[in-house]
């Protein structure tokens, strides 16, 4: 199924197919990108193997959570996020931060808030976090042009949201915070990040 952003419906045909764990195409404020809800503790639709095998991806990389609010991220890790860096969010920057794994160990998660607002009602309505990661199969570049999209996912998906051509979208910056509460820059994106925080 195709809808157009613009339409009055939208956002809750989009959070509709991804609460009920469909594989969605969506526009975000850098790029087009594979989105599925993250799995819960009432749910389990493995969506990110499902986007895993769409991209024929190393499984052992993990994807972008894209947050409603920036505040959500305080849900999920104890980690101080400096104030220069929040001052980016809502926007195209992602904060790898630490989190619990399901074993109780430390794990790693990259978490955004993005600038987009119809992208963050979408999320809100899904009422947990959704994986993003660039429409492509590994190792080619994103796919940024509908007609391109359609023809190559078309019918691997459930739902693309369709917002125009991005042929001039630029990925978010990724940063971490190390243990020692300092800043990595990981990859230099459409933010501007002074990694002496």
């Amino acid at each position: 199924m195709i809808c157009r952003k613009s339409d009055s419906e939208s956002v809750l045909i989009a959070a509709d197919y991804i609460r009920r764990g469909k594989i969605v195409i969506l526009p975000t404020d850098t790029v087009y990108g594979f989105s599925g809800i993250v799995d819960g503790r009432h749910y389990s639709y493995h969506t990110a193997e499902k986007i895993t095998e769409l991209k024929g991806r190393d499984e052992k990389k993990h994807y972008i959570q894209l947050l409603s609010k920036p505040e959500d991220v305080k849900k999920y890790t104890r980690d101080v996020i400096p104030d220069e860096l929040f001052e980016n969010w809502p926007g195209p920057l992602t904060i790898i931060v630490h989190t619990f794994a399901k074993d109780g160990n430390f794990a790693t998660t990259a978490f955004r808030c993005p600038g987009d607002e119809w992208l963050r009602k979408v999320i809100s309505q899904c009422g947990a976090p959704v994986y993003s990661t660039s429409v492509n199969k590994s190792g080619n570049p994103p796919l940024n042009n509908l007609v391109d999209i359609k023809k190559e996912f078309g019918s691997a998906v459930d739902l693309i949201v369709d917002d125009g051509d991005k042929s001039s979208g630029v990925p978010s910056t990724i940063v971490s915070v190390l243990e020692d509460g300092s800043v990595k820059l990981i990859r230099q994106g459409a933010v501007k990040i002074n990694c002496a925080v």
